[in-house]
């Protein structure tokens, strides 16, 4: 019998996606579940992107440029540029979602066994990208105690060999919420510069930024021109998670040369999502406004109920609509798949996320979940109620 490859046997399974099934069986049977596994908005779509593709005039449905159409990166170069990121169309290039990105990224600086520092708990797809690219992830850990702080530089030095090629953050965070500050930043810059790595980016959460701080973007750091890739994407700033585009900045010129390599082996991004996507960029800043008052308000109302059911400690997050909370039980991978078969408040329950699998250190956060609060309100006291009532009665 053919076998499937090692790479194959061990790409990991998504944390977020692998309840599905469990979750669609409480479903068929009759169950409300409530979703707070998986950052996909409620928030609508601009419609000045849904109008764009309704009205477009196009008779063929073509092959775009690898790269991206000249038009959009053009508008995109320009929004950076009001977010004080100077980069020209040149510098970008338009890929079928930050995860093709964040490939490419990987493609284009790692060899095989290669390694790359990433904060952890980090994003989950981070481990699978790693996996596909035959990279080594190397963790340094942060921890629930300091609200997921970025770790002393020094604890990233110990971890640095001659098969580092870079550092990854993500700012703010996934799935932790955590905001990078400006010293922080600084700090990562001077030792990818010292250490002569790469500094990754994904700043697909940039919009999404609470009380009162700044985003800091590694774009926008002097002498960091052969150093920074920023990885972004349209999925989350404007709740087009089903458009899939996104893209990779860097002002190194060999980056990106090496980039479009692998852009174009796939030929193009989709063209009707680069429409909408470029439609999009003309979204007023009443609509950020708006949504970033409803985050607020959603992640205020979430900590302040995690908060009243005993033994959770729950972290803060400072952007991204995401937090870790961590439980009184011992595993979570159980807790949640026993929620969605065996536990309902009057035909209510709840899917989460566990949160080992946003970690590659074997045996951490098995007590966590992650929470998106992309629910309304309403719905995440529904949701939290449950909670508190499961962990009164589940026995790990």
């Amino acid at each position: 019998m053919p076998t499937i490859s090692n790479k194959g046997k061990a790409m990991p399974e998504s944390p977020i996606r692998k309840l599905v099934p469990y979750a669609e069986n409480a479903y068929k049977q009759g169950k409300t579940v409530y979703y707070l596994n998986i950052g996909q908005p409620d928030i609508k779509t601009p419609e000045i992107a849904l109008d764009a593709v309704k009205v477009h005039s196009l008779d063929i449905l073509a092959y775009t440029r690898s790269e991206g159409s000249e038009d959009y990166r053009k508008k995109i170069a320009s929004y950076y540029k009001k977010n004080d990121i100077n980069v020209t169309h040149d510098d970008i290039i338009v890929t079928t979602g930050g995860s093709e990105a964040l490939l490419f990224a990987f493609g284009a600086i790692m060899d095989t066994d290669d390694e790359v520092i990433i904060p952890e708990p980090f994003y989950a797809n981070y481990n699978g990208f790693s996996v596909a690219s035959g990279v080594k992830v190397v963790p340094v850990i942060s921890t629930i105690e300091n609200n997921f702080a970025l770790p002393p530089i020094e604890e990233f030095e110990k971890l640095i060999t001659p098969k580092t090629k870079a550092i990854l953050i993500c700012n703010p965070g996934n799935p932790t919420g955590y905001l990078y500050s400006e010293e922080e930043i600084n700090k990562l810059a001077n030792i990818v510069k010292k250490h002569n790595l790469f500094l990754i980016a994904d700043e697909v959460y940039r919009e999404f930024v609470y009380d009162g701080n700044n985003h800091v973007s590694v774009m926008s750091k002097p002498g960091l021109d052969e150093h920074a890739i920023m990885i972004d994407s349209v999925s989350k700033r404007y709740s087009m998670c089903g458009a899939r585009i996104g893209c990779l900045v860097s002002r190194n010129k060999e980056v990106i040369q090496t980039v479009l390599k692998f852009a174009q082996a796939r030929l193009s991004p989709p063209t009707l999502a680069q429409i909408a996507s470029e439609a999009a960029l003309e979204t007023p800043q009443s609509y950020f406004d708006n949504v970033i008052t409803e985050y607020v308000d959603r992640r205020n109302t979430l900590i302040a109920e995690l908060q009243k059911i005993d033994g959770i400690k729950v972290a803060t997050p400072k952007g991204a609509f995401y937090c870790i909370a961590e439980l009184p039980i011992k595993n979570a991978d159980a807790f949640a798949q026993w929620l969605l078969e065996k536990f309902d408040v009057n035909g209510e329950t709840v899917m989460v996320a566990p949160a080992a699998g946003f970690y590659s250190t074997p045996g951490i956060g098995l007590n966590q979940i992650r929470i998106a609060y992309v629910l309304k309100k309403e719905s995440l006291v529904k949701a939290v109620n449950i909670l508190k009532e499961a962990l009164k009665v589940y026995k790990d």
